[in-house]
């Protein structure tokens, strides 16, 4: 059970997958706002409220990858775990390369989130 990590936002353009994390962390009594979209997302104004993000990186619109680099070129320290169901070596690279904490492939152990997780609260 975690004790660490505040606020997690989930971007996730599948609605099946976006409650399916929003339930898990939920049950791991992790605090989640959730967004169908980057857009969405940005438009909340929560990043800058939320503790970590939980990115899908094939989303409609701006992908999660422009997403996290939108971020940083803004100076957000957010700390990004990926997650995509189409993982290839040059999207793996390009998550990589901009700073994310974890890259997940879908579907992915509860386990494996959480720790993930853990590793955004403690930097």
């Amino acid at each position: 059970m975690h004790t660490t990590v505040g606020v997690v936002a989930i971007v996730e353009d599948d609605a099946a997958m976006r409650k399916s994390v929003e339930r898990l962390l939920r049950a791991s009594n992790y605090t989640t706002v959730a967004f169908a979209s980057a857009e969405e997302f940005l438009e909340s104004g929560s990043a800058d409220t939320a503790n970590a993000l939980l990115l899908d990186i094939h989303l409609e619109g701006m992908s999660g990858i422009e997403l996290r680099s939108r971020l940083s070129a803004a100076g957000s320290k957010l700390p990004v775990v990926f997650m995509t169901a189409y993982d290839d070596e040059a999207t793996r690279a390009q998550a990589l390369a901009l700073g994310c904490v974890d890259y997940l492939q879908k579907p992915f152990e509860a386990s494996r989130l959480t720790e993930a997780l853990e590793r955004c609260a403690k930097g």
